[in-house]
């Protein structure tokens, strides 16, 4: 390895030039002391001189004796060596030493001027219209008063101006003289220095655009060689670390995207720090966007903004369940919020998790609706049935005609509870056997179905008089489960026969739109409210009787599952239901399935077959 020299002689050339520089500054500082401490003793002997001039004029021009002030300042003019000027009030000049007032222009613009009319002394260096030539002006106003004038003295700095031209000859040309010494040090020190250092520059800048696969050479200067050394270790431990950085940065976003929980992280001001495309779609805004700006900008709902301050504020993590409401829908979030800190323990932010369990919350409220519910219908006919049976216990059973009709009331009853079971267990095996195993599709001919539907409500519809007609056409194909659409049909056939007026009519038609096949159950009774039909399929929902005739004359009333299974038998025939209706126009009940067979067999819901008949 080649000997190393030592930094100290490359440097000592421009220790060099940094001393002529020195000497060139203190020259230049020289020269401006000089200017400023001629001009400071030149304005501080105008100044005794004017308050002197200022005592003299004060009575005349009190008196407004304008002839005695001309007099007075040509006569201290002289005796002072320095022009006198007295400018009254509105600008105009009364007297000056040097040339006739009338011939003077107005002095209100002067800026000397305008300063001794603030009631200040005016001071200022410039050429002198008048004059021609440079004149230092001091001015002040009689007894800080405008309204009595100003007094102006001036004196000329040509003096000042040929010896100040002096130094700055000399100046100059020692600054040449220290400026060439400086071009030739510096050339030379370049020479040598520049070349390493230009490499190491670009290095660097490789380095500082992220490439640290660049090396430096090792030069032979031991100052920089110690620094070449160390900046090639420290690329590669930069290296090394970027690298585990990306992989762990890469690792962390991966899993925060594919989290279902949405992740909000601020730091102690408040700002968003982090956060995942979850969190954002439940909060409504943009990654992007969010990134930087308080939760006061980004977060409109003010329960949770008030958690992410407390959390930031407390010391142990805070539950609680949330409620975002929006447009017509409400949204559920379970957030959890814990403290942000640093490897050595301090508080620097908070951690918000966001679980949307909207879904959740929204089963629970239909277990207990359906609880509620099945409650509710079960409760009326047992109560029923246990009162009967109690009234005939208590003698009743003596008479044989009450006895018979309790008796008959009672196997009414039970029959209404039978239904429910036997809905209750229709709808858990479409269920269980749609989430589980699906269901067995075959294509078959609808008209078919239809026919059997109809013919198992035709004694239904004879008893009211009711007239049924199928519109279908007889090459009309579609997948489907055989037993449970039938079971779908006959529940909305029931129901159009149950809620026509006597002698009515009841049109079942199938037919084709765009890629679906429609199965279609219209009736012209009393009709229902539009308010009512987004919960007509909803289990053991009714219409109000006190709004509608519906179940006026139906005995009992229905189970109130048969629309129920309608809509799962659709979902089970990944199709869906609709309904058209209003107050005295009839109803129109529509089941929708797809035209093309899209689905492969599997074993048949729970095992056995479904018995159709009509779900009240």
């Amino acid at each position: 390895m080649p000997p190393r020299k030592r930094l100290l002689w490359q440097l000592y050339p421009s220790y060099l030039l940094i001393t002529l520089l020195a000497v060139f500054a203190v020259c230049w500082y020289s020269y401006r002391s000089f200017e400023d401490f001629y001009l400071s003793s030149l304005h501080d002997s105008l100044a005794i001189r004017l308050a002197f001039i200022e005592d003299r004029l004060r009575e005349p021009l009190a008196e407004n004796d304008l002839d005695t002030v001309r007099e007075i300042t040509k006569e201290l003019a002289a005796a002072a060596a320095v022009r006198v000027t007295v400018i009254g009030p509105e600008g105009r000049v009364i007297a000056d030493s040097h040339n006739s007032p009338g011939e003077m222009d107005n002095h209100r613009s002067r800026p000397e001027v305008i300063e001794a009319m603030n009631a200040k002394v005016g001071y200022t260096v410039r050429l002198s219209e008048t004059l021609r030539r440079n004149l230092m002006y001091v001015a002040k106003s009689i007894d800080g008063n405008p309204q009595l004038g100003v007094v102006r003295v001036a004196l000329s700095t040509s003096a000042m101006d040929d010896r100040i031209s002096n130094f700055t000859s000399s100046v100059l040309l020692g600054g040449v003289v220290v400026a060439i010494l400086a071009a030739l040090s510096l050339l030379a020190f370049s020479k040598r220095v520049s070349r390493p250092l230009d490499e190491i520059r670009a290095v660097a800048q490789r380095f500082a655009k992220g490439d640290f696969s660049s090396r430096l050479k090792v030069p032979d200067t031991e100052e920089i060689a110690e620094l070449v050394e160390s900046m090639n270790e420290m690329a590669a431990q930069l290296d090394e670390r970027i690298r585990t950085i990306v992989e762990q940065r890469a690792e962390q976003e991966a899993v925060l995207s594919s989290m279902v929980e949405g992740v909000l992280a601020v730091d102690a001001d408040e700002r968003i720090i982090n956060i995942n495309q979850t969190a954002a779609r439940l909060i409504n805004t943009d990654v992007a966007r969010a990134l930087g700006r308080t939760i006061t900008e980004v977060i409109r709902n003010s329960e949770l903004q008030r958690l992410v301050v407390e959390t930031l504020e407390q010391h142990g993590p805070i539950e609680r369940d949330i409620v975002i409401r929006g447009a017509g829908s409400e949204m559920f979030l379970a957030v959890h919020g814990t403290a942000l800190k640093d490897s050595d323990g301090r508080r620097v932010g908070a951690v918000v998790v966001l679980n949307d369990v909207t879904r959740i919350q929204r089963l629970e409220n239909m277990r207990r609706d359906f609880v509620a519910n099945v409650s509710h219908e079960l409760r009326t006919p047992i109560t029923s049935i246990k009162g009967f049976v109690e009234t005939l216990l208590d003698g009743a059973l003596t008479s044989e005609d009450d006895a018979r009709r309790f008796l008959q009331i009672i196997a009414n009853h039970a029959d209404r509870l039978s239904a429910i079971i036997e809905d209750l267990l229709s709808l858990a095996r479409i269920e269980q056997g749609v989430e589980h195993r699906g269901i067995d599709l075959a294509e078959g001919k609808l008209k078919s179905v239809l026919k059997d539907a109809v013919q198992v409500c035709q004694p239904h519809a004879d008893s009211r008089k009711v007239e049924i007609s199928i519109d279908c056409a007889s090459d009309l194909r579609v997948s489907m489960n055989n037993s449970l659409l039938e079971q779908a049909v006959i529940n909305l056939i029931d129901n159009a026969i149950k809620y026509s007026d006597q002698g009515g009519s009841v049109e079942v038609r199938g037919f084709e739109v765009h890629d679906e096949v429609v199965i279609s159950v219209r009736d012209y009774g009393g009709g229902i409210a539009p308010e009512h039909h987004p919960r007509l399929f909803e289990r053991f929902y009714r219409v109000d009787r006190g709004r509608s005739r519906y179940g006026k004359d139906s005995g009992p009333g229905g189970t109130g599952l048969g629309l129920a299974i309608v809509k799962h038998v659709a979902i089970a025939h990944r199709g869906r239901v609709n309904i058209k209706s209003a107050p005295g126009e009839g109803s129109t009940f529509s089941i929708y399935l797809p035209r093309a067979p899209r689905y492969s067999q599997s074993p048949h819901v729970g095992g056995g077959q479904f018995r159709p008949q009509p779900s009240r």
